[in-house]
């Protein structure tokens, strides 16, 4: 019988910043600035939140997804939402 694999809440947000933003494994990090990924602009900002919805299931309101600069401070705003990203 295969055994499930679990994916962490830090896995699908690793998965989803490589998506929206077009980042390599090797780029990503929890440190990640705004002004560090070239192609997090107004339209990354966009599938950022339309990927927080998909991923997440919380719809960043214009200001967060605006508001946010790093993505220590999307993990900041997801988890007073309840989202817990513990490993």
């Amino acid at each position: 019988m295969a055994t499930a694999t679990l994916t962490t809440n830090i896995e699908k947000l690793k998965d989803l910043a490589l998506e929206v933003f077009l980042l390599s494994p090797g780029e990503f990090n929890l440190d990640l600035k705004r002004e560090q990924i070239e192609t997090w602009d107004s339209l990354g900002v966009v599938s950022l939140a339309v990927g927080v919805q998909e991923t997440f299931g919380y719809h960043l309101t214009q200001d967060e997804a605006i508001n946010i600069t790093s993505i220590r401070g999307l993990i900041a705003v997801l988890e007073a939402r309840g989202i817990s990203f513990d490993e």
